[in-house]
């Protein structure tokens, strides 16, 4: 059934923009989301049909009218895999830098939950949906590294209450910008939607959530920092976000980095060496590691040669 919502029009929102309204009071939603809704007419204003640049006047009423989702059916695809570990309840997969997670708009294949499809074929959790099946948690696109997937629910709600009790040991390898110079240190700052930008994310104290980032430096390279960085939370790019927060973006981040990003780079240089969790079957503790891989030893090896 599809959800309806009814907003006032204020004194503080009088002469906005319809679109820009509803953005700034359903923060849920991309603008070009709400936008969509106005276009497909599921948005009136005063019960009559309105456009995106209609200007808001003073007790409007807007009601938004928010369609039922029409679940996609991810397709299995034979793509190769690097499993780390695996057994009837879970997987540990090495994920390349470039491969998304989950189908979504613009990547409906290729992804990671496309190729666990092929091989666990009817074995991964139904919790996330037909688009998320087995999926946990989560790491960018442009980031390397190690996930976990559930193949029943039982594992899923077992683990996915570790992530929520901060007991799941994640650990990145990064390089940043810039010469860090204490050795080791804490980055406690909410994480939100950026306010000014809503495709991105930020320290802000609106509509955020807690996010607690440990650092240590590995090794200094002049212009550079090799760091290893240990997430208490879990928050949309919080690692990338906190870093540049600190006035030390990643190399290669394209979002929250300089606007002259190093091309080579792909994306961010951020990888996911270290997952550690309570198998929920057997209550031990399980601990896996994932290599740097080339793309971030090149780098570094790049780096050391310049700095000799």
């Amino acid at each position: 059934m599809s959800d309806h919502i009814c907003l006032t029009v204020d004194s503080l929102n009088v002469g906005a923009r319809l679109d820009k309204f509803l953005c700034d009071n359903m923060q849920d939603f991309t603008r070009s989301g709400l936008s969509r809704l106005i276009a497909d007419g599921n948005v009136t204003v005063n019960s009559m049909p309105a456009n995106k640049n209609y200007k808001c006047r003073l007790d409007d009423v807007v009601a938004v009218n928010i369609p039922d989702a029409v679940p996609l059916e991810a397709q299995a695809e034979n793509i190769p895999l690097d499993i780390v570990y695996e057994d009837d309840d879970l997987l540990v997969v090495n994920k390349p830098k470039g491969m998304v997670v989950h189908p979504a708009a613009g990547n409906y294949n290729g992804t990671l939950v496309n190729a666990l499809l092929y091989h666990c074929k009817d074995s991964l959790s139904g919790i996330n949906g037909v688009i998320r099946p087995g999926i946990v948690h989560r790491i960018d696109k442009d980031t390397s590294g190690l996930l976990i997937v559930a193949k029943n629910d039982f594992s899923h709600l077992h683990l996915a209450e570790q992530i929520k009790e901060h007991s799941f040991h994640r650990a990145y390898q990064a390089v940043c910008y810039g010469n860090i110079k204490e050795e080791e240190g804490t980055v406690h700052q909410p994480i939100g939607r950026n306010p000014r930008d809503r495709k991105k994310m930020a320290v802000t104290d609106k509509n955020s959530k807690d996010a607690v980032t440990h650092y240590q430096v590995i090794k200094r390279y002049g212009d550079f920092t090799h760091i290893r960085c240990v997430l208490e939370t879990g928050r949309t790019h919080q690692i990338r976000v906190h870093m540049a927060y600190k006035g030390h973006p990643l190399a290669g981040d394209t979002v929250y980095g300089p606007k002259k990003a190093i091309i080579s780079l792909n994306g961010q240089c951020l990888h996911a060496g270290e997952i550690g969790f309570i198998h929920p079957r057997t209550n031990k503790y399980m601990e896996f590691n994932a290599p740097l891989p080339d793309y971030f030893t090149d780098f570094l090896q790049k780096l050391n040669t310049k700095t000799r």
